[in-house]
């Protein structure tokens, strides 16, 4: 119990210097160059306390939780006995069924439960009167992920090299871009990042760390990073995708009517 106290106090001390520049950086801009004090000091100072406490629990969370159960997923989903072979090397990428669909369906639950996602969607959705809706949007981006993120298990699965899906998915939103509607463009770009937050990446990353630490002829150091790239590209191609496909049923329609 008090190794644990201990252990807590320490991540919080941690978190409080890492947030003094931040601090720091708004209180020499307010006071030395807007040069008026903060309204409501008190309020301030108690939601600046509130976020380093619940960070500190956050990041104890992690380490006492999500991390070892996506370890522990991952040593499961790729052990002789789930896969039903006696030799690992045998192995081949269709053996890992399992995993590919616990990495999808790991990536779409973790990224619809984004607060950043959600609070994204809300404002798309307000500030566009409707056109754009919240609730499509979280679900177009969730399965972006899901699918980034299967791509990234069945990368580390085969030993593919990093950059071969990443350059082809980055061509694709090249060229989706020229040809979706300009409204949805700046804000798919802006969903990719938003996506690879505080529940998806522990939990992909932890995926892929176990990934690469049990699958035969794999480095975690190498093959075990990677998936929150590919968590933070294709849910930009959904979105655009959703765009496309939006705009030639809408056409469609048109179409029909005339």
């Amino acid at each position: 119990m008090m190794t644990g106290v201990i252990h807590f106090l320490m991540t919080l001390l941690a978190t409080s210097e890492n947030m003094l520049p931040i601090i720091t950086i708004i209180c020499v801009f307010q006071l030395g160059v807007i040069r008026k004090r903060f309204v409501q000091p008190k309020r301030i100072l108690v939601g600046l306390v509130s976020v380093i406490i619940g960070i500190s629990f956050f990041l104890e969370g992690l380490d006492l939780a999500l991390f070892p159960l996506g370890r522990l997923m991952a040593t499961q989903l790729t052990s002789p006995a789930f896969l039903g072979i006696t030799n690992p090397q045998d192995t081949t990428w269709l053996t890992y069924k399992g995993v590919y669909l616990f990495a999808g369906s790991i990536g779409f639950a973790s990224t619809l439960a984004e607060p950043a996602l959600l609070a994204i969607a809300l404002k798309a959705q307000s500030i566009s009167g409707g056109t754009i809706n919240a609730w499509g949007l979280r679900i177009t981006v969730s399965l972006g992920v899901a699918l980034g993120v299967t791509l990234g298990a069945f990368r580390i699965i085969t030993g593919i090299e990093l950059y071969y899906l990443l350059l082809g998915g980055y061509a694709i939103v090249i060229l989706q871009s020229l040809f979706t509607p300009k409204l949805i463009v700046a804000l798919a770009y802006d969903l990719g990042p938003v996506t690879t937050s505080t529940v998806t990446v522990p939990l992909v990353t932890a995926l892929g760390l176990g990934l690469a630490s049990t699958v035969p002829g794999r480095n975690p150091l190498l093959d075990g990073f990677g998936l929150v790239a590919y968590a933070g590209l294709f849910p930009v191609i959904a979105v655009l995708s959703y765009a496309q496909l939006a705009q030639w049923l809408g056409k469609d329609n048109r179409s029909s009517h005339l």
